[in-house]
C-alpha cells in the first residue's frame, strides 16, 4: 500500500518534462492511481522507471511494450483517456 508521501513522490516523478507524457501521467496520478488494485499501482511505479522515449512510443501507440505488465498499465492509462 502506498502512503500519501509515496503518492506525492510518485506524482512528482510523473512530471517528465515531455508535455505529452506530463499530460497523461500527472492527471493519472491525481485522479486514478489511488483507485487501482495494488498490482496495477506496482506496474505504474515500474513504468515510471522506463526511459521517456520508450514511454512516448508506447503511449502514442506507435509500439506496444513487450513486457505484459508494461502493456497492461499502458492500456489502463490509454483506456482512461480514450474510452471505447
Amino acid at each position: 500500500m502506498y502512503t500519501e508521501d509515496d503518492i506525492r513522490r510518485l506524482t512528482w516523478q510523473s512530471r517528465r518534462g515531455m508535455l505529452e507524457l506530463d499530460l497523461l501521467f500527472v492527471p493519472f496520478m491525481e485522479e486514478a492511481f489511488r483507485g487501482l488494485p495494488q498490482e496495477d499501482q506496482d506496474r505504474f511505479v515500474k513504468l515510471l522507471e522506463c526511459e521517456d522515449q520508450d514511454l512516448f512510443v508506447w503511449l502514442m501507440e506507435r509500439e506496444a511494450p513487450s513486457d505484459p505488465d508494461m502493456n497492461r498499465i499502458v492500456r489502463i492509462i490509454l483506456d482512461r483517456v480514450q474510452p471505447s
